[in-house]
C-alpha cells in the first residue's frame, strides 16, 4: 500500500493542532472533536501513519483543517509574513549597501513583486570563487555528517558516536565497532547509511539540503535577482521531482498542482509552514548579496513565501542575512549572527529562541549542557523539523565554536533534531568564513571527491569548484 508522506489529511490534522497552539490560536474545541471521533495523533517522526483511516475520518480531517485556518491568532501583530510589516517591526533593519538593487528598489510585497527594473546593479564585492567554493563544500560536508543520524533521538546520537570513540564528534559517523545491540535499538537513517557512513562515502550523495541551493541557482540564472515567487514555483515544476520534496515543500507543490497560486500555496492545509524547509533554501540568497543583508533577506522572503509563513520565513531571512554579512570576509561569526537578527521581528518566537541559544552558548563551556537546555525548552512542544528550535541550535553551535568550521558542524549535528540540515547551514556559514577551500580539513572534504549527485537539472556529478564559478557569476551579474 502506498502511503505518501506529508500529505495524508488525517496526519496533517495532528500537526496543524500543534501549529495552532504555537501560533496563538485556540484549537482545543476542534481537537476535542477530532479525538472524540477517534482521530489519531500525528506521527511522531515519520511523514505518514502506517495505515489509512476511514473515509469519514479523512473527510473530517479536511473539514477541521479548514476550520483551524479560520481561527484568529493572538500573535498576528508580532509575527507578520508581509515584508513591509516585517520591516516595520525590525527597528534595526540593515540599510541597503550603496549601489545595491535594494537601495533604489520599490518595496517588495508578500505577493512576490520584484524590485523595480532599472535599479542600480549589485556592488562589486571581495567575495571570490574561493569563498563560494568553501561555502558549497561546507554545506555538503555538514549535511553529510548529519545524514546517518537524522530522525534519531539525542541520546541515540550520543551513544552511537561514543561507542566508536567519536564523542564529542570530530569526524564522520561509522558503523565499525558499534555493538549490534545498540544498532538494533537505534538503527541509522535507513535512506542515508549506505552513502554517508565514513566507510561508505564516495562523493556527495543527493540530499534536499543541496537540491534547493541548486534550484535557486537555476532561478537566478533564468530570472536574475529580480525573480518573483511565481518564478520559483515555475522552476520547481520544471526541475524538481515531486518525490524529492518533503513537509511544507510537498504541500506547496501539491497546492500548485491543484491551481493555487503563491502565497496561498504556503497556507492552504499546510501545517509545516513554520518548519525548516525555507531555511535550507536560503544560502544562495546570502552568497549572491555579499555585504547587503537587506537585499539577501528580501530575496529569501520572495523564495520562502512559496511554502512558509511567519517564523518559517524569518528563519530563511535570518540565514540569508547572516551569510550576506559573512560573505564580506570582514566580520566574525558573532557580528554576522547579530546582523541576521536585525531582519527577524524582535517579538517573534524565533527571535526569542535565537537570543536564548546564543546566550546559553556564551554561558556554558560544555556544549552538551547548551543542547540539553535547548531540548528542555523546545523538544516537548516542537516537531524535530520545526524552524524555531533548529535555527536556535545552529546559532548556538556557531557561537560556541566561535565560527570554527569543524567545531561548528560537529556541534550543530551533535545537538540532534534535523541533523543534516543543521550541519549543512552551519557548514555553509563557517565554510564561507574560512574564505578558502584549502582551509577545510581534508578529512572532511576528500571523501566528497569534488562530485555532487542530484536529480536537479543538468547538475548531476558537478564539482563544487564549478558550482562556485556559477554562483560567483550570479553574484556579479548586473
Amino acid at each position: 500500500m502506498l502511503r505518501l508522506t506529508w500529505v495524508q489529511p488525517e496526519d496533517l490534522l495532528g500537526h496543524e493542532l500543534r501549529q495552532a497552539t504555537q501560533d496563538g490560536r485556540e484549537p482545543k474545541a476542534i481537537a476535542a472533536r477530532w479525538h472524540s471521533a477517534g482521530g489519531p495523533e500525528a506521527p511522531a517522526t515519520a511523514g505518514a501513519s502506517p495505515t489509512p483511516t476511514s473515509r469519514y475520518l479523512r473527510q473530517l480531517a479536511e473539514d477541521l483543517l479548514d476550520e483551524l485556518a479560520d481561527l484568529p491568532s493572538a500573535l498576528t501583530d508580532d509575527e507578520p509574513t508581509d515584508l513591509e510589516k516585517i520591516r516595520s517591526a525590525c527597528s534595526e533593519w540593515p540599510a541597503p549597501s550603496a549601489g545595491s538593487r535594494a537601495a533604489g528598489a520599490a518595496r517588495v510585497g508578500e505577493d512576490g513583486t520584484p524590485p523595480a527594473p532599472g535599479c542600480a546593479t549589485h556592488p562589486r564585492s571581495a567575495t571570490t570563487q574561493s569563498h563560494l567554493e568553501s561555502a558549497w563544500l561546507g554545506r555538503a560536508v555538514g549535511c553529510l555528517l548529519g545524514k546517518p543520524v537524522e530522525k534519531l533521538p539525542l541520546e541515540a546520537i550520543r551513544q552511537l558516536a561514543s561507542s566508536t570513540g567519536n564523542w564529542p564528534l570530530t569526524t564522520y559517523f561509522t558503523a565499525r565497532g558499534v555493538h549490534e545491540e545498540l544498532l538494533h535499538k537505534h538503527p541509522w537513517n535507513r535512506r542515508s547509511a549506505q552513502t554517508s557512513l565514513a566507510e561508505n562515502i564516495d562523493g556527495m550523495p543527493e540530499d534536499d539540503d543541496l537540491n534547493y541551493p541548486l534550484l535557486n541557482l537555476l532561478v537566478l540564472q533564468r530570472h536574475g535577482r529580480s525573480f518573483t515567487t511565481t518564478d520559483v514555483a515555475r522552476t520547481w515544476l520544471d526541475e524538481l521531482p515531486a518525490g524529492r520534496t518533503f513537509t511544507a515543500e510537498r504541500i506547496a507543490y501539491r497546492n500548485l498542482l491543484t491551481g493555487l497560486e503563491p502565497p496561498h500555496t504556503a497556507r492552504h492545509r499546510n501545517p509545516f509552514r513554520e518548519w525548516i524547509g525555507a531555511l535550507i533554501r536560503a544560502d544562495v540568497h546570502g552568497w549572491t548579496n555579499p555585504s547587503d543583508p537587506a537585499a539577501a533577506a528580501e530575496q529569501a522572503h520572495r523564495d520562502a513565501t512559496l511554502t512558509h509563513t511567519a517564523n518559517g520565513v524569518y528563519a530563511a531571512m535570518f540565514t540569508a542575512a547572516t551569510i550576506a554579512q559573512a560573505a564580506t570576509g570582514e566580520h566574525d561569526i558573532h557580528a554576522c549572527l547579530r546582523t541576521g537578527l536585525t531582519v527577524v521581528p524582535p517579538r517573534s518566537r524565533l527571535a526569542r529562541a535565537i537570543n536564548q541559544a546564543i546566550q546559553l552558548a556564551r554561558e556554558h563551556d560544555d556544549f552538551d549542557t547548551v543542547v540539553d537546555e535547548l531540548h528542555a525548552t523546545h523538544a516537548a512542544t516542537h516537531h524535530w523539523v520545526h524552524a524555531v528550535p533548529n535555527t536556535a541550535l545552529i546559532a548556538a553551535a556557531l557561537t560556541h565554536a566561535n565560527g570554527d568550521f569543524s567545531g561548528s558542524i560537529c556541534r550543530a549535528v551533535s545537538g540532534g533534531w534535523d541533523t543534516d540540515s543543521n550541519g549543512a547551514t552551519a557548514g555553509s556559514i563557517a565554510g564561507l568564513l574560512t574564505g578558502d577551500p584549502a582551509a577545510l580539513p581534508d578529512l572532511w572534504t576528500a571523501p566528497l571527491k569534488n562530485r555532487l549527485s542530484t536529480s536537479i537539472g543538468d547538475f548531476n556529478g558537478i564539482g563544487f569548484d564549478t558550482l562556485a564559478h556559477l554562483t560567483h557569476r550570479e553574484t556579479h551579474r548586473s
